[in-house]
Parts: structure tokens; sequence; C-alpha cells
């Protein structure tokens, strides 16, 4: 096995260096390279020369210039549900329809998984021949791509995507010579005299707006829609029932945001938001949720979207806070109630009307599903707003920072967003840094450790699973190497405050004592295996032993997996992603088994062996743990104790051992011990290891032959020998008669 370690490492690092430079990210000329200029216009036979930075093509036929291509995320974020940019080569005319689509790049392998990509250009194309620039001069509304189930976040991003790279690359004037500004507005300040009252006067004053359905609207609404089946299938039996009661306000208004999150809460939103960053609060109440019961962490919440002036935002889980409770007198209590702040890479005038578009999704048959568009406008009413002093620059909506205040880095706010969860993971972490140090102490109290562990994994599989969804991946450490090698930002880590907290502790827990703190004690899935396990044998299910030489051929499984994994990503990270759905972790621990019916059988078909054979995924198939053993070679410290006799010829820890983790010759393979530690309880335990039950019997030899002996009993009808004190003062006590006898 070692030489088998030794050779993937130098395998790896030949890839890396074969790997050559850096690769970048697609360019423009990459893409157009994918593109066929028919697929932008019809009948289009080439590209002209780039014009302008960034760069738009025209597209030709023979010598007639039918339009432009451009591509989406030169002009607009396009980050997709998986983090990464969306790549579409667009063509537009000079008019500003949109004449063609094709998509050339996606990392997207968690809602394209079993739906076909034709499904998802299907929805995209219904952008195909929509005049965008009635939407640029604000005449229209931006269009909405049709949804895909399963796909929603995915179709929403692109469409987005397209709608508002057009809209900014019309304003710019390129497309046909003529800068088109944004709809024209009266300027305005907000006014820091202004005062807002209780929850009833925040309504009644427009400083609220709110948006109410039943259950029998919005069926009606989706009847004369021409969707039926959407409206047989309503959330409640009742009609009269509430759907949602909608509420929206722009909270980084001084005054609103006093009067609804309390002085505490809205001076740390203040802190936080840069100068001209905005946030809004959105609450709902009834049977309908706008966060969506499918949202997790790293998505995006897809039942909503903010629009102004053409362009469109739907907010990220980086952009949300949670608020349990609205501070206003008389306020009600409500279901749902987030935060929600504007990226700074929109543009966004809360003096300016905008909506919030609730978007209402039904299932129709199957796994397909009705999409409805609701809504809710705002115009923050004039008490709240002065005119705009000649030659003066906009007031901040929050606090008054000066311009030099960049204010906090992206990634600075999610950590102070996350300072509970983080305070919990450093505590988490410091009790197993104190559980290792202190493990002779632990290990010599079996009951008392047992308890412990038990409790531990239970407590990474709960919170730090499915509550935080902090569950490492085999993409991590493929998306770090990409990095690595296509340049390298710590934002981009950083960002996700528990993630790399964790990352910190496996890489030292990796220089002292390998992969087991991450594998046995920090995953989420090895913990749901063991505990599944431990559930499996109270329950008297039988226990499999696999046969020492099949177990050891069966190892180097993971450690294919991981490379082949390596290798793909290299050549293309997409695929890889897609591939890395050999983890089951997303399907587990992210999404809860909330998943197409295919990810969780899969999943269960993972951790039903391991009722069996304990941690069957661990030892065999996951390709997180071989990546972690090929650097928890490096370790600088052995702390698993063994005796000489330890393999020969005692055999009891390799016999116990829950991974198989120990060679019949003794030694402990690091590279498969997942340091549960279970060996060095037997180490301790004078009642089941051999070496120590010998040295038990021979302390106790030692000590029975260092106490004093007792005096021989005397033989029956014979006079006991008494000690000399005791003779002399008998005879003393004699009478005279006797004491010459």
């Amino acid at each position: 096995m070692t030489r088998f370690l030794s050779l993937l490492g130098t395998v790896l690092i030949v890839i890396l260096a074969l790997a050559g430079g850096p690769a970048g990210a697609l360019t423009f000329a990459e893409a157009l390279q994918k593109t066929d200029p028919a697929q932008l216009f019809e009948g289009a036979d080439s590209f002209g020369a780039p014009e302008g930075s960034p760069a738009i093509v025209p597209v030709l036929k023979g010598a007639e210039k039918l339009g432009y291509a451009y591509l989406n995320s030169d002009f607009a974020a396009s980050t997709g549900y998986s983090g990464k940019p969306i790549r579409i080569v667009v063509g537009i005319d000079t008019k500003g329809v949109v004449r063609g689509i094709n998509l050339v790049e996606h990392h997207e392998p968690i809602v394209l998984i079993g739906i076909p990509e034709a499904k998802i250009l299907a929805a995209l194309n219904k952008l195909i021949g929509t005049d965008l620039g009635r939407v640029a001069s604000g005449a229209d509304r931006p269009p909405q791509a049709d949804i895909v189930a399963g796909a929603t976040v995915t179709v929403l991003v692109m469409g987005d995507s397209v709608v508002r790279s057009a809209v900014k690359l019309i304003r710019s004037g390129r497309l046909d010579g003529k800068v088109l500004d944004a709809p024209a507005a009266v300027a305005r300040t907000l006014n820091p005299d202004a005062e807002a009252g209780d929850w009833q006067t925040l309504l009644g004053d427009g400083s609220v707006r709110a948006l109410t359905m039943t259950v029998g609207d919005v069926s009606r609404a989706f009847a004369d829609a021409g969707q039926p089946l959407a409206a047989a299938h309503p959330e409640t039996a009742t009609p009269e029932d509430s759907f949602i009661t909608l509420y929206l306000a722009p909270v980084s208004v001084p005054a609103i945001g006093r009067a609804l999150l309390g002085d505490i809460a809205y001076d740390r939103l203040a802190a936080r938001l840069k100068p001209g960053q905005a946030a809004v609060l959105v609450a709902g109440d009834g049977a309908y949720s706008f966060k969506g019961s499918g949202y997790v962490r790293g998505g995006i919440f897809d039942r909503i979207e903010l629009m102004q002036d053409g362009q469109g935002l739907r907010f990220k889980d980086h952009d949300h806070t949670r608020i349990p409770a609205l501070a206003a007198p008389g306020a009600p209590r409500l279901r749902e109630i987030a935060l929600f702040t504007m990226p700074q890479d929109f543009t966004f005038d809360v003096t300016q009307p905008f909506e919030l578009q609730l978007l209402v999704q039904r299932t129709t048959e199957g796994r397909d599903k009705a999409t409805l568009p609701f809504d809710l406008g705002y115009r923050l009413p004039e008490a709240y707003m002065l005119p705009l002093p000649v030659a003066a620059a906009p007031a901040p909506q929050v606090g008054q920072p000066t311009p030099e205040d960049d204010g906090p880095a992206l990634w600075v706010s999610m950590w102070e967003m996350n300072r509970v969860n983080i305070a919990i993971l450093g505590v988490a972490i410091a009790v197993l840094t104190g559980i290792f140090f202190f493990q002779d102490v632990l290990t010599k109290r079996p009951r008392t450790f047992l308890w412990l562990r038990r409790g531990y994994l239970l407590f990474t599989l709960v919170w730090l699973g499915w509550m935080v969804h902090t569950q490492l991946s085999v993409v991590n450490v493929l998306t770090f190497v990409n990095a690595l090698l296509s340049g390298f930002s710590w934002e981009y880590f950083l960002s996700a405050p528990l993630v790399f907290i964790l990352w910190c502790a496996v890489a030292a827990g990796l220089l002292f004592w390998g992969r087991g703190p991450f594998c046995g004690w920090l995953c989420p899935f090895g913990a749901l295996q063991e505990l599944s396990n431990t559930v499996a044998r109270a329950l008297h299910v039988p226990q499999i032993t696999v046969p020492w030489g099949l177990h050891e051929r069966l190892w180097p499984i993971k450690y294919m997996i991981f490379l082949g994994l390596f290798g793909l990503s290299l050549y293309s990270l997409s695929d890889a992603e897609v591939y890395a759905e050999v983890e089951p972790f997303k399907t587990a621990i992210i999404l809860k088994f909330m998943r197409e019916w295919g990810f969780v059988l899969f999943a269960l078909a993972c951790l039903l062996p391991g009722l069996f054979i304990e941690r069957f995924y661990c030892r065999y198939m996951c390709p997180l743990g071989a990546a972690l053993a090929i650097p928890g070679r490096m370790r600088m410290f052995e702390w698993l104790k063994r005796w000489p006799e330890c393999g020969s010829p005692c055999q009891r820890c390799a016999n116990d051992c829950p991974v198989q983790a120990i060679h019949p010759e003794g030694q402990i393979n690091v590279n498969e011990c997942i340091y549960c530690m279970n060996c060095q309880v037997l180490y301790h335990d004078d009642t089941r290891c051999p070496h120590m039950i010998t040295v038990k019997a021979r302390r106790e030899k030692i000590a029975r032959s260092a106490a004093p002996k007792p005096a021989p009993a005397a033989a029956p009808g014979t006079a006991r020998a008494q000690p000399p004190a005791f003779r002399a003062q008998q005879a003393a006590t004699q009478p005279p008669d006797l004491k010459g006898a």
C-alpha cells in the first residue's frame, strides 16, 4: 500500500507538471470558436473584427452586418448555483432585439444531471425575439425565462444575465451609436429628519407595502393563465385560506430601518453597508414561502426578484440575514422575515420606484411545475425624501460614511453575519483538540469516552451537516487546485467562513494526526454512517468482516476514483464536478435527501452496506478520504500507542478495529485510520488486552509476595505460641505457687 501511495503522489506531481501554465477562464475569442454565426443570426456566415472593450463582434452575412455578438459575463454577473460563471454568447441587432443565444460554458452539476440540456436551452430561447431596447428605455418590464423543474435557479440566472447584459450594452450606445440613459427620474435625497411610527402607521403611509392573496386568488390566476392542472393543485383545501401576505420595506432608509429592526440591529446594518448600498426587508406569512423549501447554503432565492429600471436582482445566500421578529410596536408574528443587502454591482436608487416580483410555483403533473409572477410595487413616501441640492452628491442611505470609506469587503461581511456559527465551530474544534491531546486520560475510561464520541458525532451530523451544511467535498479539493493553476484569490475561499475554518482545522490535523480528525470526527456523512451502524448493531443486524486479502485490495478503489476526478478536473473542472456526484454528501447532508429519486437511491445504496460493514463507503469509495490520505502521510507525530506483542501474536486490536486499519502484523495504516481511538481504549484495558492482563496479573503477584505473612494456625489440642510480651504479662499475674512450677 505504501508503494501504491508513493506512486500515486508521483503521478500527481507529473500531471501537475504536464498541466503547464495556468488554465484561464474562457475568453470571448474561445467562446466564439464554439459558436456558429448561424446560431445567432439566421443566414450569418462569419464574425467581424472585435470592437471596443469589453469586446463586441459584428455578425456578418457576406459583407452585410446583421448585428453583434457579445459574451454575457463581460457585461453582467452570471454566477450560477455552483458559484461559477455561466457564459453565453448572445446575438443582438442594432435595435436591441435578441436574435440568438449559445450556451458555451456552465458549471451546474447539481441541477443539470438528469435534466437534458436541450430542455434548459428551450426555456432560455424564449428570450429570442424580445425587444430589450424597450426594456432599456423603461417602456417594458424585463422578460422572464420559462421555469424548468429541477433547474429553476440555473434558468433564472441565465435569463437574468442575458437581459441585464443586453440592457447595459444598449444603454452604452455601442449598438447604434445612441447612448440611452436610464429612464429619467427626479433626483432626490433622503430626509434625515423623517420619523416612522408603529406598525399600523408604517402600513398606512406606505412605508411598508403589502401583497395579500388567498389560495383561491392564486388558483383563479392559474386558471386564467391557461394552467388548469396548476389551478387544480391548491396549497390548502379551503380557497379562503391565506396563500401569502408579502411585506416589503427599504430598511436602509434610517427612519424605516430603526422602526422595523430596532436601534441595535439597525446600527449593526449601518456599519456593514458600504456607501450607497441599500437593504430591503422582505417578510411573509401564509401557506406559501417566498424563500422556498429547496433553498440551501450556496443557493439563490429563486421565488423573488427585485427589479428597477429594467434590471433584475435575485438575492443569494450571502445577501441574506434571517430576522426573528419585527421591532415595530404592534407588528404581527410572521412566518418568514428576511433582510437582504444589495450587491454592490447592482445599481439601485431607493428614492426611485422599484418592485418585488413573487414567482408562484405549483405542481402540474409529476415533477413538472407551472409558474406565475405577482408584483409588489414600492415607492418611497415623500416624507422620507428631499429634493437633491444643486451640485450636491447623493447622501448615503445609511449612516454618514465618507467617500474614502470603502467599507468592509464581502468576505468580512460574511464573517460578521456568521459570528455565532463561527463561535460554535471554534468551540467544537477546540473540544476535539482537547480530546486528542488528552486521549490517554479519556481512553482509560471506556464508557465515558464512548458516549463522548457518540455525542460529538451526533453534533457533527445534526449541526455541522444538516443545520449549517458544512460538509467538505472532493470538489473543494479540485477547486482549490484549479484556483492555484488559474489565479488564486483568498476572497473566494474566505467568503464561506465555516468551510474555510473547517479546512484550516483539517490542514492542521493532517500535520499532527493525518486524515483521522476529519474522517473520524468532523465529516457529517462519516458520522451518519457510524451512527446508523451503531443503531444496526443495537438491533442485532449481523456484521460482516471482510477477509483481509479482499479488504486490502478494495482499499485502492477510492484512490483510483480521486485520481480519475483529479485528472479530469485538469481537463474540465465542470465535467469533474459532474462525476464528483460519486460522493453522496450533497444528497444526504446538504439536501437532506430532498432530491430526485436517482440521487436518493444512490445515497441509500452507499449507506446500506454500512449497516453490515461499518463505514463501508469511507473504506472503499470516498475520494475525499483518498485526497486527504495523501498529504496525511506527512504527519509529524505518532500518538497511537502499541505494545510489542501487538500483531505478534496478539490480534485483538486488529480484530476489533471498526475499519480494519490495523495490519495482521500489528502496525496501523494511518492512511486508513479514522482515529476513533478504539485501539487506545483496548491499549489501557486490563480486562481485554492480553498484554495488560499479563501486566495486571504480574502486578498482583508482586503485591501478594510483598504483603506480610499471617501466623500459622495452631494444631488442634496444641497451645498456640504467644508473643513474648504477652507471656511475660501472663507470668506476672500467676499465683505465687505456680511461678516456680
